[in-house]
This record gives structure tokens, sequence and C-alpha cells, in this order.
């Protein structure tokens, strides 16, 4: 197994680390490491948003919306 130390870390931390490590009855070092292996594990998810979006609410059916007509677009001023 690999080893790893961490620097500079501030002291609030340490003592969130050392706080959190006693409420789940164990060491900083196997605390810290159940939240590295956490971290690790859950991975965001990758891919098209829209195409994920589209395929969760299709099952739901479409929506028909009434559009208003266009208007042309406004000539475009002049400064003479």
């Amino acid at each position: 197994m690999a080893s790893l130390t961490i620097r500079n870390l501030d002291d609030a931390v340490k003592q969130g680390l050392r706080v959190r490590a006693a409420e789940h009855g164990r060491s900083m070092e196997e605390e810290a490491r159940d939240i590295l292996r956490r971290a690790v594990k859950t991975r965001a998810p990758t891919g098209n948003l829209g195409l994920a979006i589209h395929r969760r609410f299709a099952s739901q059916g479409g929506v028909d919306l009434d559009l208003p007509d266009r208007s042309p677009v406004r000539e475009t001023p002049t400064f003479d």
C-alpha cells in the first residue's frame, strides 16, 4: 500500500478531522482514508447533459407551446 503525506494542513481542518474521526470511532488516519476512498469512488457524471435530460423526461411526453409569430427585424438606424 502507498503512503501519503499532507503538508500545510489548516488547524481547523485537522481539528474537524479529529472530531469526525471520534464521532465514527476511528483514528484520524482511518477517517482520512475513508474520506479519500469515498471521494475517488464518487465520480461526476460525464456525457451530454441535454441527452441525459431528454432520456429522463421522454416517457412523460412532450409539451406543445403556442409560439407567437416573429416579426421582421427593424431597420438599422442611420445617424446622418
